[in-house]
């Protein structure tokens, strides 16, 4: 009996187990297929401007003087300064890349919002690097049946000789997208040098490895997954369309019901759709269009290329699957005339997007254009405040910073203002307390001085006087002032 009762529970836990199992769904190899098209150019170009861009923009060169970095596109970390070309942004100036940020953000609202999510199916760099991998994949491979059957069939020689030169191919890959990031860092020559004598700092060396195993193993293996699973943008742009929106349809009402014959009697009644699942077989997503909008389609349109030349070489009617929007697709439904696209696309979201982001664009140029390149920073001696000299005069100590961000030198006058009696003497230099001084400022560099400011006795006021340091540019009209406070005794 006992025996009996073990072998009821292996029983019911070997079932237990087997639902568990079935909760989840094992994730089925998606194999491309490849095919020509407009919108397979269109990818094409773009992939190879993108990676251009990625991979030469650290290697231009910008002339910026004697001492500055003349790396075009340079993120100075070290002396905390951002480099684009003739543009040079401080850490004080960061608004200017809180700025571009925010209009990266409303100009993903304003594409979204107008082609769906065509950032993700052109631009996405997760989209450009898995494209590169599979085509890499196909090259070696072959096409979609012969990598689902190398898929199928024992570790051979063949087979091993093939994944080991994929998986070489795209790991240097890898290592040079890492390699790239990197650059944009440093001067892209010497760390490129240092990187192969062991001479790059640690974190260098680190970044690359992070940035190469992720590129391997999101382009390499997980690909769909990333989208599907990992990026939150599919579930924010969801709720970013409406009916005015484009995105890739399948126009259900024309190409319904599907069949594949297309003689016999009944042949009238089938739609424009023949079944051939060309459709399916190049989605990178592994999804049918024709199940609806999905969260996994990335608006890629390889299948509206793949469906077109399948129409074209049935005398079809090409654009069974199009961009559309639900708008223009429910009029075409019930027989009525569509609205033009152009004009359901162009509405007041859009304007307001577009709008807002040329607004943020013109207001970052105008404080570009008009930005001072002279800049005052004090700081008051904090202990002691203040100091009662022998003949009764209060001083008070000061650090004064000047910062030139001009590529060349300039000299400027410091000059104590609205401080009745007030006189200054700068540490270090052998000259008589005076309101003013000239100095010389190094071109892109702060200039640092310890500053004590007098008052004598009988001009002294009790407790505390506001009143400001300014420094002019004897060269130009560029000005800078800063209000500081002189603290005397007082009750």
């Amino acid at each position: 009996m006992a025996n009996a009762h073990r072998v009821d529970r292996i029983e019911v836990e070997a079932v237990n187990a087997r639902k568990r199992r079935s909760l989840y769904k094992a994730r089925e190899s998606i194999h491309p297929m490849r095919v020509a098209g407009h919108f397979r150019r269109l990818k094409w170009w773009l992939m190879g401007i993108l990676l251009g861009i990625y991979y030469i923009t650290p290697w231009i060169r910008w002339d910026r003087g004697p001492g500055m970095p003349d790396q075009a596109v340079l993120i100075d970390l070290e002396h905390r300064r951002f480099f684009f070309f003739f543009i040079e942004i401080w850490p004080q100036e960061f608004y200017f890349v809180a700025g571009l940020l925010i209009m990266a953000g409303i100009g993903l609202f304003l594409v979204t919002s107008v082609l769906g999510r065509a950032w993700c199916g052109y631009a996405c760099p997760q989209t450009v690097w898995v494209d590169l991998y599979i085509h890499v994949e196909r090259w070696i491979d072959g096409d979609r049946n012969a990598r689902f059957r190398m898929e199928k069939t024992p570790w051979t020689f063949t087979k091993t000789r093939k994944r080991l030169a994929k998986w070489l191919i795209w790991l240097l890959i890898a290592v040079a997208t890492g390699g790239a990031w990197v650059f944009y860092f440093a001067d892209a020559p010497t760390l490129f040098v240092d990187l192969f004598t062991g001479e790059a700092a640690p974190v260098a060396y680190a970044t690359v490895a992070v940035l190469t195993a992720t590129t391997f193993v999101f382009g390499g293996f997980m690909r769909e997954q990333v989208c599907t699973y990992m990026c939150p943008w599919p579930r924010i742009q969801g709720a970013m369309l409406d009916e005015n929106s484009l995105s890739v349809t399948y126009n259900a009402w024309r190409g319904e019901p599907r069949g594949r014959h297309r003689k016999g009697p009944e042949a009238h009644k089938l739609g424009d759709c023949i079944d051939c699942n060309q459709c399916v077989a190049v989605c990178p997503m592994g999804i049918d269009i024709r199940d609806g909008g999905q969260l996994e389609c990335i608006n890629c349109a390889l299948c509206i290329d793949a469906c077109n030349n399948v129409m074209e070489k049935t005398g079809g009617t090409p654009n069974l699957i199009s961009y559309n929007n639900l708008r223009t697709y429910d009029a075409q439904e019930a027989g009525r005339e569509a609205p033009p696209l152009k004009r359901t696309v162009l509405r007041p979201r859009t304007f307001i997007y577009a709008g807002i982001w040329a607004l943020v664009g013109l207001a970052m140029l105008f404080a570009l254009a008009v930005r001072d390149r002279l800049e005052l920073n004090v700081l008051h001696d904090r202990n002691p405040q203040y100091v009662i000299l022998s003949d009764g005069a209060v001083r008070n100590g000061y650090t004064i910073k000047i910062l030139n961000m001009q590529l060349e030198e300039r000299r400027v006058l410091l000059r104590v203002a609205d401080l009745p009696g007030g006189l200054m003497t700068v540490v270090g230099q052998d000259l008589w307390p005076s309101r003013t001084r000239e100095f010389i400022l190094e071109p892109d560099k702060v200039r640092e001085l310890k500053v004590f400011v007098t008052v004598p006795g009988p001009e002294i006021e009790l407790g505390a006087t506001p009143f400001r340091f300014s420094v002019t540019d004897l060269g130009g009209i560029e000005e800078a002032h800063y209000g500081a406070t002189f603290y005397a005794p007082g009750d």
